[in-house]
């Protein structure tokens, strides 16, 4: 019987990506990738991998989410100007984001419709529309 080498799945995403699978690069990508699909900040994925014993900067947390979001592994999902979330589909989808427990939630692309959208600027081609809702908690 064959057994899977620990971080064989994480070792060959970070190789189809071009990303030299470093020793802090692998233990995240672990932590990122193992358990289905997921919004994270940066600061939540180092708490993480300190729980897990991982020793690593939040500076080379956010070095490493932003690599892997430039190599297609992730999508950076900007609430707003100090909030950025990281998602681990990087399908075609959209997000509610819950303003008061800051949970993201997807909406998936068929359930949106946008009818019209302004040219793009001379030079430039539309690469996607990202759709966040903004909700908060109804109180009675």
């Amino acid at each position: 019987m064959e057994t899977s080498r620990p971080f064989a799945r994480v070792l060959e995403q970070l190789r189809k990506a071009d990303l030299r699978p470093t020793r802090q690069r692998l233990a995240l990508a672990k932590l990122l990738f193992e358990n289905g699909y997921r919004h994270i900040t940066a600061e939540a994925l180092h708490e993480e991998a300190a729980a897990a014993d991982v020793r690593v900067s939040l500076a080379t947390v956010y070095n490493t989410l932003h690599q892997f979001t430039e190599a297609g592994l992730l999508r950076e999902i900007v609430v707003d100007g100090t909030r950025s979330y990281f998602d681990t589909n990087t399908s075609d989808h959209h997000h509610f984001f819950h303003e008061v427990s800051g949970r993201l939630e997807d909406i998936a692309a068929e359930q949106i419709v946008v009818s019209e959208l302004p040219p793009a600027p001379s030079g430039t081609t539309v690469a996607r529309v990202d759709v966040i809702i903004r909700v908060t908690e109804d109180t009675q």
